[in-house]
């Protein structure tokens, strides 16, 4: 599985990294949690991928809004995801998150582009992807690659070192 978010495409870069290019070409599903930015990237990454759970951003136009819903849900093997774009403040996030999903393992978001990965007391799992693209005040832009197994979720934080 990859985690991907804020691609921004066309405004930050021109396209994503070729190598998350190939891991999209090779995950069993891609989810994306919002701020595409134009619908060329969403039919692109939708198209190369075997499954493709993915919603809008608070930078997507209203061509987004038939396309993709604000809040996406998806089980895998037993764990029980949800996507969004915004959780909010960075302070109190995990608590408010459980709060909202009650009934959800992982909690997959965007929007601040930092990389994020905690568990709010509980167990829901918070991860944040980061940016491929844009990755603001961050050394290396990134992506998550993951992988289910046996209801126990293994996580990996790709970084792309910016392009000299």
């Amino acid at each position: 599985m990859v985690l991907l978010s804020d691609t921004h495409l066309p405004k930050r870069a021109k396209d994503l990294p070729p190598a998350l290019w190939a891991d999209i070409d090779a995950a069993d599903l891609v989810v994306h949690a919002g701020d595409w930015v134009d619908l060329a990237t969403l039919d692109a990454v939708a198209a190369r991928s075997a499954s493709f759970v993915g919603v809008r951003g608070n930078n997507d136009g209203p061509e987004f809004d038939d396309r993709l819903p604000l809040v996406a849900r998806v089980a895998v093997e037993g764990l029980r995801f949800a996507v969004v774009h915004e959780t909010g403040q960075a302070a109190g996030r995990e608590r408010r998150m459980a709060a909202a999903y009650p009934d959800v393992d992982v909690l997959v978001f965007g929007h601040s582009h930092i990389p994020w990965d905690t568990v709010a007391p509980g167990g829901l799992r918070l991860l944040n992807p980061g940016s491929p693209t844009d990755r603001r005040r961050q050394p290396d832009h990134t992506w998550m690659r993951c992988t289910v197994s046996g209801g126990s979720l293994d996580v990996e934080l790709v970084r792309s070192p910016p392009r000299s």
